[in-house]
């Protein structure tokens, strides 16, 4: 074991012995940013759900980027990116061993098209708005997403459909406003929940039916506010609570999460793992200090794994898909193996990629920007494989003796991801900012980047007091209409989709912006850090993502184990 101190944070972190294999395996140095700051530093780079309009720099229609029209980068939308109009290795530069690997990458970055979207676009059907996304039909306002069907303002769903409004939902069919569930069937306002169908203002419930207001319930049926009733019974008081009324469903919301408040939480949210720590974690094995990874074996440090298998990676963040031996790589997936300190690199056949951007079905790549289906180049520039082994090898040895410092002085050699300059969105367009939130001051003080809020360009034609309280008296005209948020003021629309799903539902219209929704449920999702505290029951010690201060009632597993399963 070896204890260093991070570049960013000054505060000591540890390598352990495993760490070093690991390093060791992937041909690469221990890292000297603590695993808190190398996850901050790579989703510095993902903008998940900041939209823009601009024009395309090729077939100059309008489209909808993750790109702020004044960022000076060259965007085409996703037909003109995926299409054979243009050849990345146009842009290719020759390495010039007097001047920084990384202020070379920057001028190669500065050139090359970027695609308005980080979507598999080929396999999209009518869902024009989504990102890091793909194997959509009839999508809207999805995110990291895969395999969905008529969902909407959703994120981390994978194999869903027909539902809105979730966070981090797999298999499921007719959900809405759903937290970290899987194989759902009719599921709304409910949170940790899995195998369950019928459920209704529920959290923790496994393998239920026909529950309302229920939690850490198994294997029950017509349960209201845990307690049980006839199947007669149940149906006749669900059928008077009037679930079409937004101030019903509102007070409802409040008073089940008073409700569940009353109960133990587990230590940590997992399911059907061997050797795991973090939390959010399921089907798992020898993983650790994950957050939100599902189908992991053998990992460290990783967040947002959506999709299996996964083997053998550390400080990767979002995706899978048959991944393996990928280190500091940031919406990675689809048959990879071997990618190290690369952002979006995609689709079968990405081998051996280094230092990459926006990279699909490419081996032996180093460097590079938007390529596809090529190997051996390195800044965009075609090699021989002798050439691009021994050229590979020259600027690593030039990345370490000549390292990359940065504004407030972090030093980047080989074998750190990207350095905080070349990020290319805004702090505060970022992802981080979800995880790390901070103000203008900090992030300006760290030597970031932070952008002004752009002024609603509409303005609303329907107060939101004269939508009707129930979904039953909505007419369809309301789609017609801009809509004034209860949260932040900024207008927004009902789409025709949306509606459908909401009558569907028997559910009312919503009083915020689809932002505002997506906050509030990511706010009700524990934070990627662990604690020390005590188990509320037993007093033992535990490592957990519920922080100290926290009202929570939390056991160890143990206790949890004896006293609610």
């Amino acid at each position: 074991m070896e204890t260093r101190t991070c570049q960013n944070c000054k505060i000591e972190f540890r390598i352990e012995m495993e760490d070093f294999a690991f390093y060791e395996k992937m041909q690469v140095p221990p890292p000297t940013f603590c695993p808190e700051c190398r996850f901050q530093r790579r989703i510095m780079f993902r903008n998940e759900y900041n939209l823009y309009q601009r024009k395309c720099n090729l077939c100059n229609k309008d489209i909808i980027t993750v790109y702020s029209p004044d960022k000076s980068y060259k965007v085409y939308c996703n037909p003109c990116w995926w299409s054979d109009k243009w050849d990345a290795l146009e842009y290719g530069i020759d390495y010039d061993p007097s001047r920084n690997f990384f202020e070379q990458f920057k001028d190669l970055r500065a050139k090359v098209p970027y695609m308005a979207l980080v979507v598999d676009y080929p396999t999209l059907v009518n869902s024009d708005y989504i990102n890091h996304a793909g194997n959509a039909k009839d999508c809207y306002l999805i995110f990291n997403t895969d395999f969905c069907e008529n969902v909407h303002y959703s994120s981390m769903t994978v194999s869903d459909k027909d539902s809105m409004d979730s966070y981090r939902l797999e298999n499921s069919q007719l959900c809405y406003e759903v937290i970290n569930g899987i194989r759902l069937y009719k599921t709304f306002f409910s949170e940790d929940c899995h195998d369950c169908h019928n459920v209704y203002f529920s959290k923790n419930l496994s393998g239920c039916s026909d529950c309302f207001g229920c939690v850490n319930l198994k294997n029950k049926r017509y349960h209201i506010w845990n307690e049980p009733y006839t199947k007669e019974a149940y149906e006749q008081k669900i059928s008077e609570l009037k679930l079409d009324s937004y101030a019903t469903t509102e007070d409802l919301k409040k008073r089940a999460r008073e409700f569940w408040e009353q109960f133990p939480h587990k230590f940590m949210h997992e399911r059907h793992n061997v050797n795991v720590s973090g939390d959010y974690i399921e089907e798992s094995r020898n993983a650790h200090f994950m957050y939100m990874a599902r189908y992991v074996e053998n990992g460290k440090f990783c967040q947002l794994i959506t999709m299996k298998p996964v083997k053998d990676v550390y400080d990767y963040t979002e995706w899978g898909n048959n991944a393996q031996r990928v280190y500091e790589g940031e919406a990675v997936g689809e048959y990879v193996d071997n990618i190290k300190f690369s952002y979006c690199v995609w689709r079968a056949n990405c081998l051996n990629v280094e230092y990459s951007f926006y990279a699909l079905s490419s081996s032996d790549i180093f460097g590079c920007v938007g390529v596809r289906n090529k190997q051996y180049c390195i800044l965009n520039k075609q090699y021989t494989k002798g050439e691009y082994q021994k050229m590979k090898a020259r600027i690593i040895e030039d990345m370490n003796k000549k390292p990359y410092i940065d504004s407030k002085g972090r030093i980047f050699r080989y074998g750190e991801f990207f350095p905080y300059d070349l990020a290319l969105f805004d702090y505060n367009e970022t992802t981080a900012m979800n995880y790390f939130p901070l103000d203008k001051a900090v992030v300006e003080s760290k030597g970031w980047r932070w952008r002004s809020e752009d002024p609603s360009q509409h303005k609303p034609t329907l107060s939101l007091s004269d939508i009707p309280d129930s979904i039953r008296e909505v007419k369809n005209s309301i789609i017609e209409e801009i809509l004034e948020c209860a949260s932040c003021n900024r207008a927004f629309r009902i789409t025709e989709r949306e509606l459908n799903l909401l009558e569907r539902f028997g559910l009312p219209l919503p009083r915020r912006c689809w932002k505002c929704r997506y906050k509030e449920r990511f706010g009700r999702v524990n934070p990627p850090r662990l604690w020390s505290r005590a188990c509320a029951k037993c007093g033992k010690t535990i490592e957990t993502s519920y922080a100290p201060n926290r009202p929570e009632i939390v056991y160890c597993g143990s206790c949890y184990q004896q006293e609610v399963i």
